[in-house]
């Protein structure tokens, strides 16, 4: 019983250890039933009968341990073979390794009535909760549970450097009036979840202050804000059932909702390619209960890179308003990354993997003004966007994407309007704020999203000619470097508000088109019959 009394010591101090526990042994064995302790510095405490069995059994508990995973080890005393461990009994063992004390630290900045109602909640949750403040009063041990570790200290900025937070610390800042301390400390720190208490509204101020001293728009990602999940929480006790829930979710890789909407909704949709159009119908099917899966090619050449999940073709991984999607190299691992609550983008330009993913949807959003291949028999629900298309005979419904009064029309019987080529109109700046090639060749970039220039500037240069700004105002779009350009190309654009424009978030054209999108691909299925319209006449198009 020594041992168990060791583990519940060791499990108080959250130190790592591992058990090891025979399940089966056949032939002669030293042990046929026992348990073994295993500390993290190798150290033991009981037996499974010495010798060589016991030092592999050793040695795979500390594996398990670096790895956090229980582990099932079979061996067979014998010198040679399968399984053999070097040793001359003849007999056979398997052995259980299950790890402990590795419970996930919990940071909460601040003890007001939020964290404290945090803290009383996780405890139950195999949390290790560590709290911090400058205000002595607030971490009155009574209101904590019996083992939070308690820190006072005389700024936030001490606080976090006094609790040394690394990578796999779960953190929650709500403090009195230090948010914006206590974020400027962590929002750089490699942690498994950043969370901060706060309205959008000052979620926002802080983001922009954040942006202005260049932090990272990857660093930004991370941060969850507001936290919690959306259940109409307003007591302390019920905001810390909403952000644990998130904490969970996000602890367990799930892709959170309703298990009630998983398991009604969860229509498969794939998406013709990823551009920060697309990527705005991807976000609305997403958020509705849809799984989604993205089809673009090799080296996407979209210039809103900070808005397009295009951009996981060449990062790997790309968060669109905390929406995480993944390039994938392999069809077969699109389920579990479905399943982690991430969007997967292959690269398959001619969407030749429908066959294998069986989608209950396609959507062509590649926006070429052609049809490039899109058909109705792609899937039980065709929607393409823009011109080049047919309802009714390329494919089961049509978005308009043209800016003005129909924008966003869902069009069930015929076209919609012919392209104007001429880009929306942006404090009077249409034509002129778009930056094309003058010269073939490769781009390198001289600034990124987001920078401010002047008319005249230098943004780019196609091998060894000069990519000019049109006009002063804040880069929204550019593509990306070294990719080969032909004369006329777009390769970026140029919004003339400047700071005020905001190059992180999808617009609302692309909104418009994705809930329109999400409008067919609900009706669609229900009612074919009824989708019956005239198409838009010219003389429609007068407000």
């Amino acid at each position: 019983m020594k041992i168990f009394a060791e583990a519940a010591r060791l499990e108080q101090q959250n130190s790592p250890f591992a058990l090891a526990q025979i399940v089966d042994s056949r032939g002669s064995t030293p042990r046929h039933c026992a348990q073994m302790l295993v500390r993290n510095d190798g150290s033991v405490m009981g037996t499974i009968g010495g010798g060589m069995m016991e030092r592999r059994v050793i040695e795979e508990a500390l594996l398990a341990l670096a790895e956090r995973k229980p582990r099932l080890f079979h061996g067979r005393m014998a010198r040679n073979g399968e399984d053999a461990v070097g040793s001359d009994c003849g007999g056979a063992m398997t052995v259980y390794i299950d790890v402990h004390g590795h419970s996930p630290r919990l940071v909460l900045v601040g003890a007001g009535h939020v964290n404290q109602a945090i803290a009383k909640a996780a405890a139950a949750l195999d949390f290790n909760i560590h709290v911090a403040d400058v205000y002595a009063d607030n971490l009155n041990p009574d209101y904590f549970p019996p083992a939070t570790r308690l820190l006072q200290a005389a700024s936030f900025t001490e606080a976090i450097e006094a609790l040394q937070i690394d990578a796999e610390d779960y953190v929650v800042i709500a403090t009195n009036s230090q948010d914006k301390e206590a974020l400027d400390c962590l929002i750089q720190r490699p942690v498994k979840y950043l969370g901060l208490l706060a309205s959008r509204r000052k979620t926002q101020t802080f983001l922009q202050q954040l942006r202005s001293h260049r932090i990272p728009e990857a660093k930004l990602a991370r941060l969850h804000a507001p936290i919690g999940f959306n259940i109409g929480a307003e007591t302390p006790q019920e905001i810390a059932i909403s952000i644990l829930a998130e904490i969970v979710q996000h602890r367990h890789q799930a892709p959170g909702g309703p298990m009630k909407t998983q398991e009604t909704a969860g229509r498969l949709v794939v998406i013709r390619g990823a551009g920060d159009i697309a990527t705005g119908v991807a976000l609305r099917l997403w958020h509705s209960g849809f799984r989604v899966v993205m089809l673009e090619m090799a080296k996407p050449t979209v210039i809103r890179c900070s808005v397009a999940f295009a951009q996981a073709m060449f990062d790997g991984e790309v968060t669109v308003e905390g929406v995480k999607a993944r390039y994938v190299a392999d069809v077969d691992e699109v389920p579990a990354v479905l399943q982690a609550g991430i969007i997967p983008v292959l690269a398959d330009e001619k969407a030749s993997l429908l066959s294998v993913l069986q989608p209950d949807g396609v959507v062509d959003a590649i926006l070429a003004k052609v049809n490039k291949g899109t058909h109705r028999a792609m899937a039980p629900v065709t929607i393409a966007l823009g011109p080049g298309f047919e309802a009714g005979k390329d494919c089961d419904a049509v978005i308009e994407t043209n800016r003005g009064h129909y924008l966003g029309r869902v069009i069930y019987q015929g076209e919609a309007q012919a392209n104007t080529g001429i880009p929306g109109n942006i404090k009077g700046e249409t034509t002129r704020r778009v930056m094309r090639a003058t010269v073939a060749g490769k781009i390198r970039c001289c600034v990124k999203l987001g920078d401010v220039v002047n008319e005249g500037d230098t943004v780019a240069w196609i091998d060894d000619t000069p990519v000019i700004a049109p006009l002063g105002g804040m880069v929204r779009g550019l593509l990306n470097e070294g990719l080969s350009v032909t004369v006329g190309f777009k390769i970026g654009d140029v919004d003339p508000r400047g700071l005020a424009a905001d190059f992180t978030t999808v617009s609302d054209k692309a909104r418009a088109i994705g809930g329109a999108v999400l409008e067919a691909m609900m009706a669609l299925p229900k009612k074919p019959q009824q989708m019956q319209q005239k198409p838009v006449r010219e003389v429609d198009l007068v407000d």
